[in-house]
């Protein structure tokens, strides 16, 4: 929160007054109500952290089976 000719401050969030001028404790409701607002949507997000599978993934061919050794070599097991 700024007024006008205060340095701006990197480490938080500025409010511009477009219209009218808001009092001191205006701004900080207004801070206080987002901030709420802010926390309760960030405690309720639920985010899935298995990663995404690439086109590469989804479109290759699993590995085939194992070679059976109990099959002769040829064409024919009989």
């Amino acid at each position: 929160m700024t007024g006008q000719g205060d340095p701006v401050d990197d480490t938080g969030v500025t409010v511009d007054v477009l219209r009218g001028s808001a009092s001191e404790e205006e701004l900080a409701a207004l801070v206080a109500v987002v901030t709420e607002s802010y926390e309760r949507e960030a405690a309720a997000e639920i985010a899935d952290d298995t990663p995404a599978r690439s086109a590469w993934a989804v479109s290759a061919r699993s590995l085939r089976p194992p070679l059976r050794r109990d099959v002769p070599w040829g064409r024919f097991a009989g």
